[in-house]
Order: C-alpha cells, then structure tokens, then sequence
C-alpha cells in the first residue's frame, strides 16, 4: 500500500472546489482545439504518459559559492528525500522516479530504501556519482581532478567509486548512471587538453565495462565551474566525441544550465538526435551562467523550442531516440518542493505545447521559404494555454488542481519542520 504524506480528504476537497471550472475550462479549449484538427482527449492521454524525474538532491536547499541558508525541515538523509519526493509526486503526478546521488544517498540497506520508495509510489531513475568533491576518509583528493588525474591511483580510486554506484543502482534498480566530472584546469598551461581527454577516455572504458547489458551511461558537458580556464568535457563536442568512443550504450545529457549565454541548445539537441547520442536532460533554466533556476523561469520559449525538437524527433521515428528527463536545479530562496513541482509541471507543459505544433503546416512553410508563417506556427501552439489539460491529467490521477495551493493548506512543511531540526549554516555550495 502506498503511503500519503498530504491527506486524501484534503485532496479531495481541494479538486472538489475546482473540478467545475476545471471541466468548463477543458470544454472550451476541446472547441478551440477542434478548429485546428487537434482532439484534445488524444491530446490529453499522450500528455498523461509523460514523466520527469526528480534529483535526490533537489529537495535540500542550494546556495551559492560564497553562503547557503537552511531551509526548515529539510530531509536529513535518503529516507527524508524519498518522503518530500513521494508529495510531489502525490500532487503533480508526473514525477514518478527519483534519481539518487552518491555518496550523498548512501544507506546501509538499499533493499530497504527501495522498498521505502516503492511504499511513496516511487522507482529509481539514473543514479549519479561524485568524484567532483571530496567526501570524508577519502583516501585520496579530486583537488587536480578525478577520472583525468595524473595520479593513475587517484584515477582508479574515481573509477572504483562509479563501479560501486553502478552496484548500488543495481539493487535499486536504476537502468543508467550519470557521469559529471568537475575536472580542468584553472590556468593556461595547468593541464594538457589531449592528455587530459585521453585519460577520461581511458578510465570511462573501465566504468563502461561494468555496465550491465540493459545499461546506459550518461556523459554530462558542463562548461565552467569550477573548472573556469578549461574544463575536460567542456561542450556537447567533447561529449560526443566520448560517447561515439565508448560505444553504444554511452550518450550525451544536455543540461539547460550548462551553456555559454545565448547558445542555441534546441539545435544541439537535434544533433545529437541526428547521432542517435542523445541521453537525455538536466532540466533547469538559466539568465547569465550555470544558474540551476526553476525550469522555465527565465526562458519558457527556449524549453519550448526543445521540446518541439523532441517532439519531432519521436513523431518522425529518430533513430536510439529514447530520453531520459530530470529536473536538476539549486533552490536558494524557494521552498525545494514547490520549486520542483512548478517546473514539473512547467516541462510538462512545454511537452504539451510542443505537440501541438502542426507538423504538415511547418514543414510546407519551411519548403516555401515562408519564414514569417513558420515562426507563426510555432508561435500558435507555444502561446495556447494548455492549463485545463494538465489539471484535468492531474485530477484524473489522484493529483491535485493547483499543488502549490493543496501543498500549503496541507502544512506539509510545519510538520516535517517539526521532527527535522534545521542544519546550521555552512560554507558555500556551488
């Protein structure tokens, strides 16, 4: 029997209070859809099949590098994280997987911690390691780096550690494992670019090896920090470079954030679609650098165009089109649940749009070199007010009309805040 941290009678009386005008809302755009050829009840059932994993990690409060200021009730450890996960995934009822990070979710019995999740309605999604910070005991520093180090032992005390996140994964039953390194180089002349790369290369085969047959790996880019001269896997180039090395089971994650200003990540994405490496992505949004803002707080059009790319890549048959989606983000000044159901639902969102962009419309405008009405076409779908859709969804599975509004009326927060002391500050977290 699956758990509840939010009341079933505080949810129903919350869907009770909206289900009218959610039902009338959802008439009236089934009209306006039905004028474009679009049949909203498909619409609907395609959407409801959509899902966006949540980080572990997310449901801590961030920071920044120079402070970070606890939150109340934050989880204490892996059991606490898996509890908040379980109530987003209550109200939004889009998240259904948690991607977990070790060491930090480490636990002395991870048949227990996934009979837990399981009990809050949750499986695992890919899990993640760290060779980018060092951890108490550790034997050896990540200091000069991890997977690229000179130290061929500090190299394979980085790789023995991925070896072990991938049996972890395997009692949680993970399909995947990320791998993000912080490795580079602060100043000219600090590290040799072809080395450096040619020791990822090396000590990746080793954890590459080690996955089992139905096991992906997935390569994260990040373009600076803390690596702010040259980091080793710099751009989604590198990371495909890498992953066409490894072989077939290695991809390239795109995450929003990890960028420089004004990059056009909708095409990367189709390129990396072209090369059957896409993995996935770290969904996050960002104003000047590595931000890990709110999905879609800054820039909802360019999430949009992302997905309309996604979209047409799943509609035309792409080929090893199959990505894995998570939120990945750092809240500083928001309470982490409503962060991370505001951008579920506001990936969720964008997924719907894009797939009402009329496909035969935008490509005979493309062949015609109309460019205005291309942009049009896209612009029609993108600014349609998909709400109802994704209410009704959320009603229909047991969620809630408007989470954030059902999530405090419940007092969620005030109670955990209760049983979980709140940490004491710490220094800076990039």
């Amino acid at each position: 029997m699956t758990k509840t941290s939010i009341s079933a009678e505080l949810i129903a009386q919350h869907n009770q209070q909206h289900a009218a005008r959610v039902r009338l809302d959802y008439e009236s755009l089934g009209e306006q859809l039905a004028r474009r050829h679009v049949d909203i009840d498909r619409l609907k059932a395609d959407v409801a099949r959509f899902t966006v994993a949540v980080p572990s990690w997310g449901v801590g409060t961030g920071g920044t590098r120079f402070a970070r200021f606890p939150g109340k009730g934050e989880p204490r450890n892996v059991f606490d994280k898996i509890q908040d996960c379980g109530v987003i995934q209550q109200l939004v009822r889009c998240t259904p997987t948690v991607s977990p990070h070790f060491p930090w979710d480490k636990c002395s019995d991870y048949v227990e911690l996934r009979e837990h999740a399981q009990s809050h309605g949750l499986a695992f999604d890919a899990v993640n390691s760290n060779t980018f910070s060092d951890q108490p005991g550790q034997a050896l520093s990540y200091k000069f780096g991890s997977l690229t180090h000179a130290d061929p032992a500090v190299r394979a005390q980085a790789v023995a550690h991925n070896l072990e996140c991938i049996e972890i994964g395997k009692k949680l039953g993970s399909k995947a494992i990320t791998v993000w390194i912080g490795d580079g180089a602060n100043f000219p002349g600090q590290n040799h670019f072809r080395r450096a790369f040619e020791r990822y290369l090396a000590s990746n085969q080793q954890i590459y090896a080690a996955l089992p047959a139905d096991w992906r790996m997935f390569l994260e880019h990040k373009m600076f920090e803390p690596a702010f001269y040259a980091t080793v896997i710099q751009d989604w180039g590198s990371s495909l470079l890498a992953a066409q090395s490894l072989g077939d089971k290695a991809r390239c994650l795109v995450d929003l954030g990890h960028h420089a200003p004004n990059t056009n990540i909708e095409m990367i994405v189709a390129r990396l679609v072209h090369a059957g490496k896409l993995a996935g992505f770290h969904f996050n949004d960002s104003k000047y650098g590595d931000d890990d803002l709110d999905s879609g707080s800054i820039n909802p059009f360019q999430l949009f165009l992302v997905f309309n790319e996604l979209v047409d890549a799943a509609q035309s048959g792409a080929s090893n089109f199959d990505p894995a989606y998570m939120l990945d983000q750092s809240h500083n000044v928001t309470d982490p649940i409503e962060s991370l159901m505001t951008s579920a639902i506001t990936v969720q969102r964008c997924y719907t749009q894009a797939l009402l962009v009329d496909r035969v419309a935008l490509t005979a405008y493309q062949d015609a070199n109309d460019v205005l009405m291309a942009a049009q076409t896209l612009k029609q779908a993108f600014h349609t007010d998909v709400t109802p859709v994704l209410q009704t969804i959320r009603m229909e599975a047991g969620g809630v009309v408007d989470p954030v509004v059902a999530y405090r009326a419940s007092s969620y927060r005030v109670h955990v805040a209760a049983v979980r002391p709140t940490s004491g500050p710490s220094s800076g977290i990039v």
